[in-house]
């Protein structure tokens, strides 16, 4: 149950981040749409293809597209007063991930996978809305930028789900590995936390 309300909050906040991205590109309603429903449901396709579920679930039921498009009309109708908010693609982005990378594994575990499996689905799950949404708009996505870290909180956070899965409840195993992602991705945002770049004078476009 638990694995289920964590999948759906995180196609939620995904759909929603989106929708704010589309807005603010122009895009028409229909693109505001697809952008947020794709942005939802890509990572769970993602997950899906690699454990060998066919039809991916997004696409067999419908409650998922449902939950992407009830969350993409709620962030339209309420742009005006989200946009207020400078930065808010990047703190929905951080949950969204949160609650991917453990509803991920915790759904590659199920379908038998190994836990080092679903480590690395978890993550996947995690990052790959976001990544389809930026590839839409044209942006690189933030995986591949030399910003704070993003794909680094969602494997933590999926390896804390596997450890305690492992050893002991599966909810406490989603509640921590959740919490852990989303706080160190929010924290990564707040302090400017990133990994080391290449040499600096190897960077193209870098005078300093």
């Amino acid at each position: 149950m638990l694995q289920t309300v964590l999948n759906d909050l995180g196609i939620a906040v995904f759909a929603s981040s989106g929708a704010m991205v589309a807005i603010r590109k122009g895009f028409d309603l229909f693109g505001i749409a697809a952008l947020g429903v794709l942005t939802g449901v890509s990572g769970g396709v993602i997950r899906d293809v690699f454990l060998g579920v066919h039809p991916p679930t997004s696409i067999q039921h419908w409650p998922n597209i449902t939950v992407a498009v009830a969350a993409t009309a709620v962030a339209t109708l309420t742009a005006k007063h989200l946009i207020r908010f400078n930065h808010i693609v990047l703190p929905l982005d951080a949950i969204g991930m949160g609650f991917f990378a453990t509803s991920g594994a915790a759904f590659a575990v199920d379908h038998g996978a190994s836990w080092f499996a679903a480590v690395l689905i978890g993550m996947t799950t995690a990052i790959g809305g976001g990544i389809i949404r930026d590839v839409l708009v044209r942006e690189i996505p933030m995986l591949m930028r030399p910003d704070d870290l993003y794909a680094v909180p969602a494997m933590i956070g999926a390896t804390a789900y596997a450890v305690i899965d492992y050893l002991g409840p599966q909810w406490v195993g989603l509640v921590v590995g959740t919490v852990l992602a989303t706080t160190l991705r929010l924290a990564a945002l707040v302090f400017r936390w990133r990994l080391p770049t290449g040499p600096r004078d190897l960077i193209v476009g870098d005078d300093t």
